[in-house]
């Protein structure tokens, strides 16, 4: 296995300066290490991450993106169309979840069978690291070879292959810790249709209150409000909570534009916000500088609360079910958490997730409800 600043003393040496992603637990070592140094820039999600290393690399700094493959889908968009075709020449190192097929859980199959064929039918050349200096060193002279063509390179890291250093310190966060906190929100919910977004939160739900009303998701991060959105859409009639995470929501932002624009009247938004990616080892999002409520109604909400204790968590859950939504919710939960429960998944195949949430939710006859 190669240590961390092994890793990351090699991409130096090779003359790479900028670094920026969204965080993998496989990837947590050698981004930890980046941003203790300051080298290191967050970001929202993997396609702006390229963006911003691409424009990192125009100014004259060779940079690399570092991401979970699971985000390679929002990549490929300024990839394809940005990065290739003006010959912008970036580093992308890619965790392989899902590889081999049948060793990671089952949202991340699809991507981990396919990682290297989106490569290579984008055209980009890729080497699968090795866990030896060795294999490192291969990897990155074929990388420089391909920056002085032009040309983009892309770094597969399986799992195992990069040693961790511990999670990250606790960002900033609050007093309230982020069960309790699902616990709350699970008291308030009543017959509602609840999506919870990846990560921790769906498996501290699936503890706390496991009902078929509840569709937990695993992956496709920052999408639980558009879920949500368009059962909210369809269901005009059934209360819609979606409980999400500081992070999910940064990844894609443009979603609450588009729920204040359509103003679902039964649509609740919770936000978690502790500050960090927890489940990849507790890495700081940019959220510090966010304010939820006034962002929501920004967006065209027409109710946002900001808590910061159990307490004001409860009594703005109560004010937003005697008003009509869109309504947010955002608590500051604590960062510094223990293990997390099991997902859903270990109980419950995905298919099965759905079926059941269908069952409980689904109109019959394929229409809104007066």
């Amino acid at each position: 296995m190669i240590g961390a600043p092994e890793f990351t003393a090699a991409l130096l040496e090779h003359g790479y300066e900028f670094f920026t992603g969204v965080p993998c637990s496989y990837l947590g070592g050698p981004i930890s290490v980046l941003s203790e140094q300051g080298r290191y820039v967050p970001a929202a999600n993997e396609g702006a991450a390229l963006a911003i290393a691409a424009g990192a690399r125009m100014a004259g700094t060779r940079s690399a993106t570092l991401l979970q493959n699971s985000g390679l889908g929002n990549l490929v968009n300024p990839l394809a169309s940005l990065v290739l075709p003006y010959e912008i020449p970036v580093l992308v190192v890619v965790s392989l979840r899902g590889w081999p097929v049948g060793t990671d859980e089952p949202q991340h199959e699809v991507m981990g069978r396919v990682s290297q064929s989106i490569m290579d039918g984008c055209g980009v050349d890729s080497a699968l690291l090795e866990p030896t200096v060795d294999s490192l060193e291969e990897a990155l002279a074929a990388a420089g070879k391909a920056d002085l063509r032009g040309r983009s390179f892309c770094l597969l890291v399986p799992k195992g292959t990069v040693a961790s250093v511990g999670s990250a310190p606790a960002a900033p966060s609050g007093v309230l810790d982020r069960a309790k906190a699902v616990r709350i929100v699970a008291a308030h919910v009543g017959d509602a249709a609840v999506y919870s977004t990846t990560g921790y939160t769906s498996r501290e739900l699936f503890a706390a209150a496991d009902r078929a009303g509840n569709f937990y998701m695993q992956g496709s991060m920052g999408h639980a409000l558009a879920l949500g959105l368009g059962t909210a859409l369809r269901r005009p009639d059934r209360r819609v909570v979606v409980l999400d995470g500081d992070g999910a929501v940064l990844m894609h932002m443009g979603t609450l534009s588009t729920v204040g624009h359509l103003a679902p009247p039964n649509l609740l938004h919770v936000v978690l916000d502790n500050g960090s990616y927890a489940s990849t080892g507790n890495q700081a999002t940019t959220s510090t500088t966010v304010d939820w409520p006034e962002l929501a109604r920004a967006n065209g909400y027409r109710q946002a609360w900001g808590c910061a204790d159990g307490a004001e968590l409860r009594a703005a859950l109560s004010e937003a079910g005697k008003v009509p939504g869109p309504s947010l919710v955002a608590v500051r939960v604590r960062a510094d958490e223990t293990a997390a429960p099991p997902r859903a998944s270990a109980r419950l195949t995905l298919p099965g997730v759905r079926a059941r949430f269908e069952r409980e939710v689904a109109d019959p006859e394929g229409g809104p409800r007066p």
